[in-house]
């Protein structure tokens, strides 16, 4: 009786760690699945973008003829948000903020550029975009949150290791958008 209880016991032992091996495991693949969906609703957000842009820098263009050099800036860093690892295509995100707001800031010396409908509607949709944008970033970064957790807490570590899951980026601010804007009054 003695051998048999403690042969039971040993099962019922196995089967719970069985049972706490395959839960870990789905719970890491269902934050991963998340973290992918987030990603795929930034990449909607930001194919948008990569769309409105040449629009916009056309209808720029058109009355800012000699500001070239923002404009090329403009497309350059719109190539790469479409191309490249989730890493690169954050990094161009970022650099492409930065390159908008100089063409915006281009855009103030233009009056009728400013008052020019078309102008304004692409404006309008870019800046809903980029509202879109900052919702579903933060979306995804509240969904790689737990899941990066759970690869550095003991024992899912352990698990996570066995079956190659690694740590997700996190789709953070570039340096230069921390900073609070210098307001000036002449």
């Amino acid at each position: 009786m003695g051998l048999e209880l403690v042969l039971i016991v040993l099962v019922g032992i196995f089967i719970l760690f069985g049972l706490w091996l395959v839960g870990t495991y789905n719970r890491l693949i269902t934050l991963r699945t998340r973290i992918d969906n987030a990603w795929a609703q930034i990449d909607v957000f930001l194919k948008r973008r990569y769309d409105l842009i040449p629009n916009l820098v056309e209808t720029v263009k058109g009355y800012a003829k000699h500001e070239r050099e923002t404009l090329e800036s403009v497309m350059k860093a719109r190539a790469g948000l479409m191309q490249g690892s989730a890493e690169d295509r954050m990094q161009a995100n970022n650099m492409l903020s930065q390159t908008l707001k100089s063409l915006f800031a281009v855009t103030e010396a233009y009056p009728n550029l400013k008052a020019n409908e078309n102008f304004m509607e692409l404006q309008r949709e870019l800046s809903s975009t980029e509202d879109g944008i900052a919702s579903v970033r933060s979306q995804y970064n509240n969904t790689v949150e737990p899941f990066n957790r759970d690869l550095q807490t003991f024992p899912t570590n352990i698990i996570a290791g066995m079956f190659g899951f690694t740590q997700k980026p996190w789709f953070q601010t570039a340096a230069e958008e921390r900073e609070a804007p210098k307001v000036k009054f002449t």
